[in-house]
């Protein structure tokens, strides 16, 4: 038997406008919470969001900076955020600054715009223990504990603990929507 293979390109698919936004929103979220964003990424940022139809004056810029001159991507970066107005500062107290970031994480996961896995590792490394652990966050660490720990001889698969980290990630914002409402 023979097999024949059709080669099928692997093309990108051009991001919307809106997608491109979400990416730029995102990436400044990352670095303001602290999080290293390579001068890479920021360029094909600037990429996908040039060839979405965003205009910004310092977008083309960015979006061409060769190799050489990658250390002008953060400064540029910020330019562009700016134009755009979709800058993002998190609040000066370290401790709201934490809360902030674990609300952001856990939109992500609802979002499926972060795996559930890595969301709530980042909740449990870089927040919970950050705030001593507190009583909100610990569904969303028992979940980071579970899909961290996933053996194949489990009774659960790791897709069912996978929602379930979406869900806690839900009900987390669900109460922290409520507790910001009531006060």
């Amino acid at each position: 038997m023979r097999a024949y293979f059709s080669p099928t390109p692997t093309e990108k698919i051009p991001m919307t406008r809106d997608d491109a936004l979400k990416q730029l929103s995102h990436i400044a979220r990352e670095r303001a919470f602290g999080r290293h964003v390579g001068s890479d990424r920021l360029i094909q940022a600037g990429l996908d969001a040039l060839i979405a139809g965003i205009e910004s004056p310092s977008l083309a810029t960015l979006a061409g900076l060769l190799r050489s001159e990658e250390f002008e991507a953060p400064a540029l970066f910020d330019h562009v955020l700016e134009e755009l107005g979709l800058s993002f500062r998190p609040p000066a107290d370290r401790r709201a600054a934490k809360w902030a970031m674990a609300d952001w994480v856990a939109g992500r996961i609802v979002d499926g715009s972060l795996d559930a896995a890595a969301g709530t590792h980042l909740i449990w490394a870089d927040i919970a223990e950050d705030l001593g652990c507190p009583e909100e966050l610990e569904p969303l660490v028992h979940c980071a504990h579970n899909l961290d720990g996933w053996e194949e001889s489990w009774a659960v698969s790791y897709e069912e603990l996978s929602r379930d980290a979406v869900e806690a990630a839900k009900q987390f914002l669900s109460k922290r929507s409520a507790a910001q409402t009531a006060s």
